[in-house]
């Protein structure tokens, strides 16, 4: 990589601090006015935090905001009848990304069909009636509360967990697609975590799993990103971009992560520390492995059959020096 190259990306990067601001108090809203204008209420209500009212109209529209931002709720506001707005919920509740994020939905004099409609539907709360800011703020928060308890996603990374991570595999399983499961980890992690400690480790999961988010979503526009836990992440891409893919994570991986250490260790390029058997040992810079299994013609049929190969070939990857990625070449067994 070029000089110039690194720069570029380390410039344009937003870093750990933006990512840090994003998962925590601060509140990101996807909105549809439709013919109400709620956004001038929400920065209201909202004033002593900051908040970031992102606009759409149609379901590409949603679907592009919510891969940019992490949206914390979507707010679907109107003052006629509801039918394009159960559909638009329908639409979101079928799609695996954004059914994670919950859907308040307002109206001021609904019909108690387009309520019971609604939740129906899968919206998580419906407004209606007189605005009153404190009554709303409380309800959009209870609904935000209750999507990060009640789903099954990483509190860290705010993405898909194990859960979803098998049911989207199985969806795509049964609907015959073709897709690659892409199994990425870091290597040397421990290592870094017990050096640095749990706060500086929590920081690279989060670097990693925007890496990782950024890419698949602004190169694939149907992926899927999930987090298994700790450092260990699921991606599912088409087959075709196997190779753009997993070669730009790992540029963009390996241009930021030395500048995750004190400068000291970087020029090292080492750092030293306790192994697992508690021998003092030279661990190298993190790298990231990313093993890659095709599902090519409905060869696989379960869920566990791709696990099985993938725990497999990830073995083989992280023998691999340095950040890589190793595509299943063997057929099912």
């Amino acid at each position: 990589m070029s000089q110039n190259t690194e720069n570029t990306i380390l410039e344009n990067w937003q870093g750990p601090q933006t990512i840090e601001r994003e998962l925590g108090e601060d509140r990101h809203f996807a909105l549809r006015r439709g013919s109400v204008d709620l956004d001038f209420h929400l920065r209201n209500f909202y004033r002593h935090k900051d908040v970031s009212v992102h606009f759409f109209d149609t379901f590409d529209e949603l679907i592009a905001v919510c891969q940019r931002y992490q949206i914390n709720v979507i707010v679907v506001a109107s003052g006629g009848r509801l039918v394009s707005e159960i559909e638009l919920l329908r639409s979101i509740k079928c799609n695996v990304f954004l059914s994670i994020i919950p859907v308040v939905l307002y109206h001021p004099n609904p019909s108690q069909a387009d309520v019971i409609a609604a939740y129906e539907n899968g919206v998580e709360d419906f407004i209606y009636g007189d605005w009153s800011d404190r009554l709303v703020e409380v309800r959009i928060n209870r609904a935000i509360e209750r999507n990060h308890r009640d789903l099954s996603i990483n509190p860290s990374t705010y993405l898909p967990g194990p859960a979803m991570i098998d049911r989207e595999i199985t969806r795509l399983i049964k609907a015959g697609s073709e897709f690659a499961v892409c199994y990425a980890d870091l290597d040397n992690f421990k290592a870094f975590n017990d050096y640095y400690g749990y706060f500086r480790g929590d920081k690279i999961i989060r670097l990693s799993a925007r890496v990782i988010k950024d890419i698949v979503f602004d190169l694939c526009r149907g992926g899927f990103v999930g987090h298994v836990a700790g450092d260990d992440y699921i991606f599912i891409i088409d087959p075709e971009q196997v190779d753009l893919i997993c070669s730009e994570i790992i540029r963009t991986f390996d241009a930021l992560i030395p500048y995750q250490y004190e400068q000291e260790d970087r020029q090292r390029g080492h750092i030293t520390t306790t192994n697992r058997r508690g021998q003092v040992e030279e661990f190298p810079l993190l790298t990231v492995s990313i093993a890659v299994l095709m599902n090519r013609g409905g060869e696989f049929q379960h869920v566990g059959e791709m696990s099985n190969m993938l725990a497999d070939l990830k073995k083989a990857t992280k023998m691999i020096d340095g950040s890589a990625y190793l595509v299943e070449r063997r057929r099912k067994y």
